[in-house]
């Protein structure tokens, strides 16, 4: 774990500097608001990050690294980082269904290791396990390397103003008690769930807010793997007279372990919440020995914000959404949240953007944060759909009866689910944008295992190029014009021409590969900086509009 001179031993401004100017104000350093600080620095576009606590991570809340995420890590430099922090490669990724550790159980849901998994043909990446306090430190040096991003810990946001054309912010220097005015032509809010920005904005939240009450119990525990029947597994399910009780997860796939109680508001009673003695019960044993490490109450939601911008103001990460964490989709989507607003800051900033682009956040990401929600309390409700377990403790014929019959029904609900669907993670769409150009084609059909697709909107496909590279790897800084046969130079031209005019940064990819060619289904596919198809055609009736429209200032 990090120490706080990681975090203390940043550059600083002066001491006495009591105003300051930026492109783009960050409010909060967890996960998103690191990655859009990396990608708007990684674009060329300054910024600062301000954040009112030393950084420091004290409850590893972030395991699941989507494939997703893993191509955004890889498209920043720092997949190998992320996959090389720490937790083993050979650990299985199953997941047990119990009654505690040492019992025989009721139902296992087999996965390899992250060694054994093959890498998706959809994709130049795999998922990963990665807990936030490694994360949180490879974000954090890599947006240190960044010209002109500034990174500013203990900085408290008190106040702020929005204007037609900025931002005035003031902000309290905790270490000095300094307050600083910063002016910023945007503010991007990921300063979490109880987000001060989205409150002062009076924007609310719509969706469950309280879909149960939970305790985290973070444990480091010694020869785990002595307690275990089956071995090896990223999560335990455990079951009780009651129900499903909690599930105790991985941390680093070592000694440290999260165990989450589920219940109701009285086990959020810190002083007579006994620990110790729920870690006891997940272990099935009394003489076990573990630490304590911290504790962690807090609330499961499926909430959503009702608009994630308002003027020059945005909302990215948990700010704008909070979602159950069964299946590992909130810090993911928030990824997704500052991938999609990085360009289109970039766009505004550097003066091609239009006045439609940064309308676009918000009708392409709240679509996808309300359908990753709902898919997170369903695979909750899957967690705790066993109803009838009276008795699953008892050593008898009758108890055996009633552990085969909930294994059974916990067996046909994980496959009737997917705990982690391709289709949810990786085959989200901008249907509706004001930035996409549609091309008639009937919607394709939202499934749980993702197919890839070059239709406007979709992510932009994935193969593998003959040198080695993917064709995710030509996304990201720009837009690309992915050209193949039956292109035509003069359409090339004609849309090269109406980006040049606007100063729409492009570039033009000819591929001479049939396969890839029938993978994104027409001869001129445009790829927006994100890796999302803008347009695509086999001619260009009108270069201009097209390149109006994907930038936003068209109609």
């Amino acid at each position: 774990m990090p120490t706080k001179d990681t975090y203390e031993n940043l550059p600083r401004l002066p001491p006495m500097t009591r105003s300051l100017e930026t492109p783009v104000l960050i409010v909060g350093a967890g996960p998103v608001g690191l990655a859009l600080a990396l990608d708007l620095g990684w674009r060329g576009v300054a910024c600062t990050l301000i954040e009112q606590t030393d950084g420091v991570v004290e409850h590893s809340k972030i395991g699941h690294i989507a494939v997703r995420t893993m191509e955004f890590f890889r498209r920043w430099g720092i997949a190998t980082a992320i996959r090389q922090a720490g937790f083993p490669d050979d650990f299985r990724m199953s997941r047990v269904i119990c009654t505690s550790v040492i019992k025989p159980p009721l139902h296992i849901d087999e996965h390899a290791s992250l060694r054994d998994m093959p890498v998706p043909a959809y994709s130049c990446e795999k998922k990963q396990r990665c807990p936030q306090h490694w994360i949180q430190p490879i974000l954090l040096q890599s947006v240190a390397k960044q010209a002109g991003v500034s990174m500013l810990y203990r900085w408290k946001l008190e106040a702020f103003e929005s204007f037609s054309d900025h931002v005035m912010a003031t902000v309290r220097d905790l270490a000095n008690d300094e307050l600083v005015s910063i002016r910023a032509n945007y503010l991007v809010a990921c300063d979490g769930i109880t987000s001060m920005v989205r409150e002062a904005l009076g924007i609310s939240m719509s969706g469950n807010p309280k879909l149960s009450y939970s305790i985290g119990v973070t444990a480091r525990i010694p020869d785990f793997l002595a307690h275990c029947h089956y071995g090896q597994a990223e999560r335990y399910i455990f079951l009780g007279p009651e129900g499903t009780w909690g599930n105790l997860t991985t941390v680093d796939g070592r000694d440290l372990w999260r165990l989450t109680v589920l219940g109701t508001e009285d086990k959020l009673d810190l002083e007579h919440f006994d620990a110790a003695a729920w870690i006891r019960r997940a272990l099935g044993r009394d003489d076990a020995q573990f630490d304590i490490v911290a504790l962690l109450p807090w609330r499961r939601r499926e909430q959503i914000a009702e608009r994630f911008s308002s003027g020059r103001v945005l909302l990215a990460g948990d700010s704008a959404h909070g979602m159950s964490p069964t299946g590992g989709m909130g810090m993911n989507t928030g990824m997704g949240d500052a991938v999609d607003v990085g360009w289109k800051l970039q766009a505004m900033v550097n003066g091609w953007g239009g006045a439609r682009l940064l309308d676009s956040y918000d009708i392409e990401r709240r679509p996808v944060a309300t359908r990753n929600a709902a898919s997170s309390t369903n695979n909750f409700k899957v967690l705790t759909s066993p109803k009838n377990c009276a008795g699953i403790l008892d050593e008898t014929e009758a108890g055996e009866r009633v552990r085969r019959q909930v294994g059974a029904e916990f067996s046909a609900a994980m496959q009737a689910s997917y705990w982690e669907p391709s289709g949810i993670q990786m085959g989200y769409r901008y249907e509706e944008s004001p930035v996409v150009v549609p091309d008639g084609t009937p919607l394709p059909v939202d499934q749980p295992r993702y197919v890839q697709t070059s239709r406007p909107g979709a992510r932009a496909p994935h193969a593998w190029l003959q040198d080695g590279r993917s064709t995710l790897d030509l996304f990201g800084r720009e837009f690309v014009l992915m050209c193949f046969a039956e292109a035509t130079a003069t359409d090339i031209a004609a849309l090269q021409s109406a980006a040049k005019e606007c100063k729409l940064p492009l570039s033009v990819a000819t591929i001479d590969d049939a396969a890839i060619a029938k993978l994104y289904e027409q001869p001129m596919v445009l790829v927006r900086p994100d890796g999302h198809v803008a347009w695509r055609g086999s001619q260009v009736a009108d270069a201009q509009h097209i390149i109006n429209t994907v930038r936003g200032t068209a109609g």
